[in-house]
């Protein structure tokens, strides 16, 4: 070997050495990647102004910020909001460039500190054009499968990366006990168990901790993964009458076991960040719940990441939302929120926050704790190396080995309810080999339904030409013989239609239009028309499959003596061939419910180990199938 070994760790060092040096020539600590995170945390802190740690703690949407913006306020984060793009159907490259634009911008501020890029990738990278739109949390729930959540995680971290964003608003850990709020499908489950067990998916998005590292501190293990977000904190899946924001009303020992442990499971695994939810718990807004925010989720459980609100999150603390900011802002930031998703004008907040500061409402080591969580995901986001993003993930976006994946998911996630009326007369698996069969429904053929909410646009969308990907029509049309005859007619408005054709049996595909946050409330949870008179009008005449596309139990009960087999599908995504593969007995039916499926709403809140438990369905009702020898 000699010495030809020496003189490339030489000039290792050096470029180390030579990136630690300012303008002027002078060391600087910070910027050495040689120094442990705590002395650069130390040495960055030390030298930032009032106004630079306050520009840390503000995290605005891209179409409010501009580089000049990230570079004069030293802004510490920015985010996309639902359907917050560069341009529309923008690629991966397109992501990249715009958050470099931006990047720059950070990096020329006094001190370059870069800024991390946010984003609500809660079923794959769902913001994005062309990206894998996995199975939402419901569905997930119902596989029982923390491997394969894992999986999902690894991949969605993959897609991230590939448009140059570092940070996933994801894993919702909320445990859904009303299907009437309109976010129980980003809840994996009414159990909190099985809630739990889900949080497994940390580890794909953020890598696994390991050996003998320390449990509670954030852990990102490389370039493929991204810093991940337990939301919200806490309770947002227990408020009265299932209304979005609302008040959870419960005693200490239920918000503890139904809850939090979530939170725990996600801390152990290293996560990065924790929302706080805009609910309430017995009357206090969680963004201002000092006592369950700083003293129970920093103090008694060590969480070590920092702390983000929800968009304009503190505003809501006041009603009318944004009645008197300063107190938000007051209560927000003592409440032991660490950076605040602002999102639109950051004069407003960074002034009144300065302003309370000086004034001493809130001390500077609040400030300071804020500052150096904030700093640690940085740092162990290897963003003062590599703050810059590149195109060496752009291919991972929408892959096929991510496409086969979710139809993996989508496969394990599918419910069996019903099978015939006896188990001596099964309708699945349904037969390839069928001479002619019916496929109808409003959600057949629709892939903004079938994907819900938080796809491509906030609230979701109608229609096929927004991404791409499988709809349920095209997966049963695949599968089928070559000589089967797919009829398909969205609505079928009577049974002459049905009785004229003489089908060998339907497959009738209903369900919810797509909704997110409040707009999904629902207090009647009925199949919106013409989904029922589908249905009536169908298998009143020949034997029919209903696959029920949506993000929580509706009533089915009036319908079902009519139905010969009901299939829960949730809402699986843009790979739908695993409805078919399914269905036609390629694979076999192995899904668990993952809540409850109520009979009517005059039951609910109803759950599993409640006194007066009657349901349609219990949690965990699933038939199975065996797959097809062919």
């Amino acid at each position: 070997m000699g010495s030809s070994g020496f003189f490339p760790t030489v000039g290792i060092l050096f470029l180390f050495a030579w990136g630690a040096v300012g303008e002027q020539g002078e060391y600087i600590l910070y910027k050495d990647p040689k120094q442990p995170a705590f002395r650069r945390i130390n040495d960055l802190m030390s030298r930032m102004t009032l106004e630079e740690k306050i520009g840390q703690m503000t995290q605005l949407d891209r179409v409010y910020t501009t580089p000049e913006i990230l570079k004069n306020y030293s802004i510490g984060s920015l985010l996309s909001g639902g359907g917050s793009v560069p341009l529309p159907n923008a690629t991966p490259k397109d992501w990249v460039d715009m958050i470099n634009n931006f990047q720059k911008g950070s990096l020329s501020s006094r001190l370059g500190i870069p800024m991390v890029y946010g984003i609500d990738a809660v079923h794959g990278h769902n913001n994005v054009y062309k990206a894998t739109i996995f199975p939402h949390n419901i569905a997930l729930g119902s596989t029982r499968d923390p491997e394969l959540v894992r999986r999902i995680g690894a991949a969605t971290a993959l897609e991230v990366r590939a448009t140059g964003i570092q940070y996933a608003f994801a894993p919702c850990i909320a445990v859904c006990r009303d299907p009437r709020w309109g976010r129980c499908y980003e809840s994996y489950s009414e159990d909190p168990q099985i809630v739990k067990e889900m949080t497994e998916i940390i580890k794909g998005l953020q890598g696994e901790i390991p050996p003998g590292g320390r449990k509670g501190v954030p852990y990102v293990g490389g370039p493929d993964k991204v810093a991940a977000c337990a939301k919200h904190f806490v309770g947002d899946g227990g408020t009265t009458k299932g209304i979005n924001e609302n008040n959870t009303v419960t005693d200490w020992h239920r918000l503890m076991s139904i809850h939090m442990p979530g939170y725990d499971a996600s801390i152990i695994k290293g996560v990065s960040t924790v929302m706080v939810s805009y609910s309430s718990y017995n009357g206090l807004k969680m963004h201002a719940n000092r006592n369950l925010v700083t003293d129970f989720l920093k103090g008694r459980m060590r969480f070590r990441g920092f702390v983000i609100s929800d968009w304009q999150g503190i505003d809501k603390i006041t009603t009318p939302a944004h009645a008197n900011y300063t107190l938000s802002v007051l209560d927000g930031i003592s409440a032991g929120i660490d950076m605040i998703m602002v999102p639109d004008n950051h004069t407003e907040f960074i002034d009144t926050l300065t302003y309370l500061v000086k004034n001493n409402y809130i001390p500077v080591s609040r400030i300071d704790d804020a500052v150096r969580r904030i700093l640690r995901v940085k740092f162990t986001l290897g963003l003062f190396e590599k703050p810059y993003a590149d195109y060496t993930y752009i291919d991972q976006l929408g892959s096929q080995a991510h496409r086969d994946l979710a139809r993996e998911a989508v496969r394990k996630s599918l419910v069996l309810l019903k099978n015939g009326n006896n188990a001596d007369e099964p309708l699945i698996p349904l037969s390839k080999k069928a001479r002619k069969i019916l496929v109808t429904g409003t959600h057949a053929h629709n892939l903004g339904y079938q994907c819900g909410g938080w796809t491509i646009a906030w609230q979701g969308l109608s229609g096929n030409n927004h991404t791409a990907g499988t709809t349920i029509l095209n997966g049963i049309t695949a599968a089928v013989d070559h000589g089967t005859e797919v009829v398909y007619k969205e609505s079928v408005d009577g049974s002459d239609f049905v009785t004229d054709n003489n089908f060998d049996y339907a497959i009738v595909v209903v369900g919810e239009p797509p909704y997110a946050e409040t707009a999904g409330d629902n207090a009647n949870l009925t199949i919106p028309e013409p989904g029922p008179s589908t249905i009536t009008n169908v298998c009143s005449s020949v034997k029919c499959a209903v696959v029920i596309v949506s993000g929580r139990p509706l009533v089915v009960e009036p319908y079902l003596s009519s139905i010969d087999a009901l299939v829960a599908a949730w809402l699986p995504g843009t790979e739908s061939q695993g409805v078919a593969d399914v269905l036609f007995g390629d694979y076999g039916f192995t899904g668990k419910t993952s809540r409850t499926w109520f009979k009517t709403v005059e039951q609910l809140p109803m759950n599993y180990g409640d006194e007066h438990y009657d349901p349609l369905f219990p949690l965990g009702h699933g038939l199975t199938t065996e797959p097809v020898q062919c």
